[in-house]
């Protein structure tokens, strides 16, 4: 009996020397058990290295245990087990129930307890008070003997008390747990005699808690003798600096305990005069292991091989370099997968990147890593079950339950139904209507009959719809107001069962097995397993509880959360990707370390917890010992360095990246510049310097070098140099059936261009056309085609819509503006309402009554669907109030009279189509309308003005009109003009082209404002944009208030009573040489779109590009780095330069004429 350790730095051979101890023993004949005790974690490594090196022997003569297979095996050997063990699933759903019973009592953590993250807080905090042994009468105690001015710490143990009491009293009802069992091992241990006379080595612990060490005291009074390793140095000073401070504290307790129960000490063994056991091969690793943490630097003078430093420019570049250097230690240097390990410090950062580039470059690896379950489809499924009942049959919550495909309702027959769902803004109670008649198109009109596939559809989609709630509805009848967990358990396990949900998780579990995913074959077996197991806990632990559906998946999504799945390797060779923390093994051969960045490596702890660290250390000083505070952390992070570093045998590689995913810069951890100052020679490697230039570097594996193929095809197309033995890769790719295709593909991507055949004419005039047999086309059409021929074509050539969704869009809100300001107008006139007589208070009644109106029709019934649109519909109510006081004004300030409102052109109710010739004989059509035309009669002549209601900021912009992007106001004021005499029986004279913004303009002052300067500021803020006939007695009857200045259209006057030149006026002659150009700018746009013409070329003016409202860009995939992918940029001119170019193509195009 007695207790001994063996000393040793890292790969001085502890464990070596423990297996061999053991393997002495066996060959040696001896009777009594032989105990080889480690972490949990590598209890199947360790199994295995012993088989290796033992052999067969092992499995009969010795025993590899953790202490969680300790304590099962005591209990299934001398018994100990009354009650079923409660997993931490389990133990989060009791916890649930404990704060909901106890949060009345509690005061620092009231709030919190409401809070579900709390449980889980709560519930690493009684792991802990186990772990360390203390109980609600040590906490009372501790609270007893505190100071009065340690107020907020008493309160927070009294609350941890009234919870951990709690706890304890529903556990012990029917539980044991999982986190007693050791406690459970250790009075187990004084009757039990399975290691009595035992050796026992215990390798790989750096610490043990109060549990671990109470079983260690017992195991020191059985076991004949007691081995333990521990990484440590020559020297037993004591200091919390040094690097092994950790395991001479652990040292110090295991003496304690062996003193305590009168176990002799029979001394150590030394194993750090021998030679170094791991790094005989490495010089440089050896020498990386006796001074890393040596002060001053003790430098390393030889060159360096066996360790590199790389600096990446991001993850993905990290994790390649990666690869690309595991390829070569096995093909030039003889490694196996199974030599090597990737480790990080946050695996999240890195595992999904890993696995696409590892699959790339066909190298077999593991990911040391549990999986939630959370994200799992059947998890999915029950708590979207629940989320439909709660948000009252909300489209996200229908449709996310949908997409589990977990239902049996068919892929299409989702997509149908959430088409016909978006488009009739279908939720709520609608999904218990018992036939649907909602339209089946959307852009149908107001009253047009159903054809009758139509409604074949909406049979269809009826008896989907049927098929989806009959279940749910059931299920929601049977949890309908409140019942016990146990009731509502069994109506899920029913609802699950009328869905086949096992039968259809074991079928894709098979289906992933036959598709060689084993690792997500093995995920849906364990699922179905873990929520049968989380019902019957829920059961068992409040299985009477009454409470309502909406609490009730609280307490299932707190068991959920969990859970993790463990996969096991499913190989033997493969490179082991992992947590720096979890690795632990001691055969490999090549490590390498990615993420070294600041305040990753080593870590900097800074959550402490739910007790302070100042709490911790009051604590401490009363006698109560729990985990270690962040300070302690930050000692045991330099141990794990040291641990890490010196982890393989052979050859370590170090990478970093500068910069993170979303390009935010990244500092390299202190790690690295130690290294360079240890091995002065080291080369920090990058992208553009490396040590082992290799000329066949790119060529790796398939993929990645079919993806550099790629590129140098190019670069040679390119007429750029490229390395020779790229011909011969080709080669090889062309050879290979499955690779045969894309190999042929490169050379037609070379000429790949992402452009747009044009269209032969007659086809296009038939696309165009339509079922009409003239060429009609708005205005704004010809526009559009001006911002980009491919959009105008798809939207109305191929007619391509967007999914319609049950929604008010700009769009909408436009049509909508549009309408009251027309009705507003025509109500004033057909109640002869005069400009005088209307004031704010009148405005605002006149406009309520007509938005309410418009809103009552079913075109705007949106507006009536919910909350949200009610106060869009009252701040719609303030804007067009805002906009019709302001066309008050401006009409009382005004000679001008409304002639007409809505004038149509084309309609043939006010005017026929604008009539365009083309030079190829085709005649073409133009519709639209104007939103208000004013007249006004001066010595006998009758001036008209044109107004164009805007609802967004709209400027009028001289460079845009002479490119065809801003032309409908011209093309307008030309049709009238022109056509003047047949509904107005005279000739008429430009007067204006107008912009009115629609808007309730915010207005910013310093000080207060008197009503008449607010009023001043508003009309400022909305004065109309556009262009004014040059005629002062014109300009007047348009304000007839201004002097020098107006406040409602574009135009100031000098005190010589001219116009400034910021005033936008011009002659007679410029307008009709403006009318002349559009007619042009339309017949060239026009011919050009019937010539078959649909570029991919958009408008790009400054900064602005037509594409960044465009909704087929995912469509036309225009790419600037592609050749032929330009914009059509419109240059920038002055105003000057704009008419004299406008002026040569008019004078040029009319032979000489103005």
């Amino acid at each position: 009996m007695g207790i001994k350790f063996i000393y040793g730095r890292a790969g001085s051979g502890k464990s070596y020397y423990c297996i061999e101890e053991i393997k002495k023993r066996i060959e040696e004949g001896k009777e009594n058990k032989l105990i080889l005790l480690v972490p949990e974690q590598i209890t199947f490594q360790t199994e295995t290295r012993l088989l290796k090196h033992i052999g067969e022997k092992s499995v009969l003569k010795s025993e590899v245990l953790s202490f969680k297979r300790m304590a099962h095996r005591v209990f299934n050997f001398c018994g100990g087990i009354t009650h079923k063990r409660m997993n931490e699933a389990g133990r989060n759903m009791l916890i649930f129930k404990v704060l909901e019973e106890v949060n009345e009592r509690l005061s620092v953590f009231y709030r919190a307890s409401k809070q579900q993250g709390f449980v889980d807080v709560v519930s690493r905090t009684i792991t802990e008070f186990k772990k360390y042994n203390i109980t609600s009468e040590i906490l009372n105690a501790t609270m007893q003997s505190m100071r009065e001015d340690n107020e907020e710490l008493k309160m927070k143990l009294s609350d941890l008390s009234i919870i951990f009491d709690k706890f304890n009293e529903l556990l012990h009802e029917n539980y044991i747990d999982s986190e007693d069992e050791l406690n459970m091992l250790s009075d187990k241990l004084d009757d039990c005699n399975i290691f009595d006379g035992a050796d026992i080595w215990v390798d790989e612990f750096t610490t043990f808690t109060p549990q671990q060490l109470g079983v260690l005291g017992k195991l020191m009074k059985k076991a004949n003798n007691i081995y333990v390793a521990l990484t440590l140095d020559e020297t037993h000073g004591s200091d919390e600096t040094d690097i092994f401070n950790v395991t001479k504290n652990t040292e110090k307790k295991l003496l304690r305990i062996a003193a305590e129960n009168n176990i002799p000490y029979d001394g150590y063994l030394d194993l750090n005069n021998r030679e170094n056991y791991r790094f005989k091969e490495s010089r440089e690793l050896n020498h990386l292991e006796r001074h890393f943490f040596s002060y001053p630097f003790v430098h390393y003078k030889w060159a360096n091989d066996d360790i590199r430093l790389y600096k990446a420019n991001n993850n993905y570049d990290e994790i390649e370099v990666v690869a690309k250097d595991i390829l070569r230690l096995v093909r030039e240097q003889g490694y196996r997968y199974r030599d090597i390990s990737v480790v990080c410090r946050q695996l999240e950062d890195y595992e999904k990147i890993a696995s696409v580039i590892f699959n790339q470059y066909n190298i077999p690896y593991f990911l040391d890593k549990k999986r939630d379950i959370v994200s799992n489809p059947l998890i999915v499924l029950i708590t979207s079950v629940f989320e439909i009942l709660s948000r009252n049959w909300s489209y996200e919550s229908v449709f996310k339950y949908l997409k589990t495909g977990l239902t049996g309702i068919d892929g299409e027959y989702i997509d149908i139904l959430e088409n016909y769902v978006l488009a009739n803004g279908i939720k709520g109670k609608r999904w218990l209507e018992d036939w649907w008649e909602y339209k089946i198109d959307p852009f149908k009109q107001e009253g047009e009959e159903l054809s009758e596939e139509e409604k074949q559809r909406i049979s269809l989609i009826n008896d989907i719809k049927d098929e989806i709630r009959t279940p749910l509805i059931k299920f929601y009848s049977d949890i309908k107001g409140k019942h016990t967990i146990r009731e509502t358990c069994v109506a899920l396990y029913d609802f699950m069962n009328s869905l086949d949900i096992i039968e259809r998780m074991d079928s894709l579990s098979k289906s992933f097995e036959e598709k060689g995913i084993g690792d997500k074959a093995k995920e849906y077996d364990q699922v179905v397993e873990i929520i049968m197991e989380v019902l019957d806990q829920a059961v068992d632990v409040m299985g009477e509880e009454v409470i309502e559906a909406s609490d009730f998946i609280k307490i299932l999504n707190v068991g959920f959360e969990k859970y993790e799945i463990g996969l096991i390797l499913v190989a033997l060779d493969q490179v082991n990707i992992g947590e720096i923390s979890r690795i632990r093994s001691r055969e490999l051969k090549a490590l390498y370390i990615i993420g070294a960045n600041d305040g990753v490596f080593p870590a900097s702890n800074k959550d402490e917890g739910i007790l302070s660290d100042m709490d911790r250390e009051l604590l401490r000083n009363q006698g109560v010992e729990l985990a270690s505070d962040t300070k302690t952390k930050a000692f045991e992070e330099q141990f794990l360095v040291y641990t890490t570093l010196t982890m393989c045998s052979n050859y370590l590689m170090i990478t970093y990246p500068l910069a993170d995913f979303e390009g935010k810069s990244l500092r390299p951890s202190i790690i690295i510049p130690r290294l360079k100052k240890i091995f002065p020679n080291i080369k920090e490697e990058s992208d553009i310097f490396r040590l082992k230039n290799n000329e066949f570097e790119k060529v790796v594996a398939p993929i990645p070098t079919f993806n550099e193929l790629i590129g140098a095809v190019r670069r040679d197309y390119d007429k750029k140099e490229i390395e020779d033995y790229w011909a011969e890769v080709y080669s090889w790719y062309k050879s290979k059936p499955e690779w045969k295709e894309k190999a042929d593909s490169i050379f037609k991507g070379l000429k790949y261009s992402n452009q747009e055949q044009d269209i032969a004419r007659d086809k296009i005039k038939k696309i165009y056309s339509g079922n009409s047999d003239n060429l009609l086309f708005s205005v704004s059409r010809i526009e559009k085609y001006a911002q980009c021929p491919f959009a105008y074509y798809v939207q109305y050539g191929l007619k391509a819509k967007d999914r319609k969704v049950y929604e008010f869009t700009p769009p909408d809100l436009g049509s909508f503006m549009h309408n009251v300001l027309d009705e507003f107008t025509n109500y004033i006139r057909d109640k002869k309402i005069h400009w005088d007589e209307l004031d704010g208070d009148k405005c605002r009644a006149i406009i309520s009554d007509i938005v309410d109106k418009q809103v009552g029709e079913s075109a705007a019934s949106i507006l009536n669907s919910s909350k949200r649109y009610e106060y869009f519909t009252n701040r719609f109510k303030n804007i067009l109030t805002k906009s019709v006081s302001v066309i008050s004004e401006q009409m009382r300030r005004s000679n001008f009279d409304i002639f007409r409102n809505e004038f149509e052109f084309g309609s043939y109710k006010d005017s026929e189509p604008i009539k365009l010739k083309l030079s190829s004989g085709d005649e073409v059509f133009l519709t639209g309308r104007i939103d208000r035309v004013d007249t006004v009669e001066l010595d006998g002549q009758t001036y008209i003005r044109i107004i164009d209601y805007k609802s967004g900021s709209k400027e009028f912009d001289l460079n845009q009109l002479y490119y065809g992007l801003q032309i409908q106001l011209l093309v307008y004021l030309d049709a009238l003009i022109k056509n003047s005499k047949y509904f107005l029986d005279k000739q008429v004279i430009p007067g204006a082209i107008l912009y009115f913004r629609i808007d309730d303009p915010i207005i910013k002052s310093k000080r207060d404002l008197s009503d008449e300067e607010l009023k001043e500021q508003i009309l400022k803020k909305l004065k109309m944009d556009g262009l004014l006939l040059k005629d002062a007695r014109l300009v007047k009857a348009m304000d007839k208030t201004m002097e020098t200045y107006s406040l409602v259209i574009p135009a100031t006057f000098k005190k010589d009573g001219d116009f400034t030149k910021q005033s936008a006026v011009i002659t007679e002659e410029q307008f009709d040489i403006l009318r002349k150009y559009v007619n042009e700018k339309m017949i060239e746009l026009c011919e050009e779109m019937l010539s078959g013409r649909i570029k991919i070329e958009p408008s790009k003016d400054g900064k602005f590009t037509y594409c960044s409202f465009c909704n087929y860009s995912h469509i036309c995939q225009f790419d600037l780095s592609l050749s032929d992918n330009k914009h059509k940029v419109i240059q920038k001119h002055s105003d000057e330069e704009v008419w004299k170019e406008i002026t040569s193509v008019v004078v040029k195009d009319l032979g000489g004429e103005k």
